[in-house]
């Protein structure tokens, strides 16, 4: 008799999948957090495990991190086409340990543990078309946002570690912080402004740099010639 439901067997969804096996919670806690995360894309997903208050979202995004890395270094599939395909918890082996109570009792301890499954899967041509037209409306380049900050926060600690001002650069990486949460054509504007400050900056370090290099050796230049002078003067009057 028909149910009316359309059951889909996990082991038959298209993607790529990363297992964590023997987690130390129960399957209810965990089926709790992949509710929320089935069928989104993984940048949204990712999104909503990081604002979950529940212990359990750690673990799966890592696990959900893992996935995604499995489809881009394996499959070579950008993490932009791919969306939480199917996500499943099953019931592991239960610790049994022991409380002891009053007249002599014990009381059982149930410490359960799980297997926690996450596939990914990758966007249909049709559903990228309609995702990249909407972006556009929005003015996003990417529906990536995380890994556009990504991408930006490490050009702004490149230019930090040859010797930009730290001033100039948290400014710069506020500037590209801003844009990426706005995701309009006025924000791209002020992200080609934050990517010109961050080279301004590391260009003007790198003059400062090559102006006290040449500070320090003139002054060693001018200590050895006054020693130089020291040591003749000595001479001259032992003779």
């Amino acid at each position: 008799m028909s149910t009316g439901i359309d059951a889909v067997r996990t082991n038959e969804v298209p993607g790529v999948r990363a297992r964590l096996s023997h987690a130390r919670f129960s399957a209810y806690k965990a089926r709790e957090v992949l509710d929320l995360v089935r069928g989104e894309p993984v940048a949204e997903a990712r999104t909503i495990l990081d604002l979950c208050d529940r212990d359990a979202a750690l673990p799966i995004a890592k696990l959900l991190d893992s996935a995604v890395a499995n489809a881009a270094n394996n499959n070579d599939i950008p993490p932009e086409e791919l969306f939480v395909g199917a996500c499943y918890a099953d019931e592991g082996p239960t610790l049994k340990r022991w409380r002891p109570r009053a007249r002599g009792r014990a009381t059982r301890i149930r410490k359960r543990t799980c297997h926690i499954t996450v596939i990914v899967s990758r966007f249909s041509p049709e559903e990228m078309e309609e995702r990249r037209a909407r972006d556009e409306q929005r003015g996003r380049k990417t529906s990536d946002a995380r890994a556009e900050r990504a991408r930006r926060v490490a050009r702004s600690r490149a230019a930090a570690e040859e010797g930009a001002d730290t001033d100039e650069v948290e400014e710069a990486e506020q500037i590209a912080e801003a844009t990426a949460e706005a995701g309009t054509d006025d924000a791209v504007v002020e992200q080609a402004a934050a990517d010109a400050a961050v080279e301004q900056a590391a260009a003007d370090a790198a003059v400062e740099e090559a102006a006290s290099d040449e500070a320090g050796e003139a002054a060693a230049d001018a200590a050895a010639e006054d020693e130089a002078a020291t040591e003749d003067a000595e001479t001259e009057e032992n003779s």
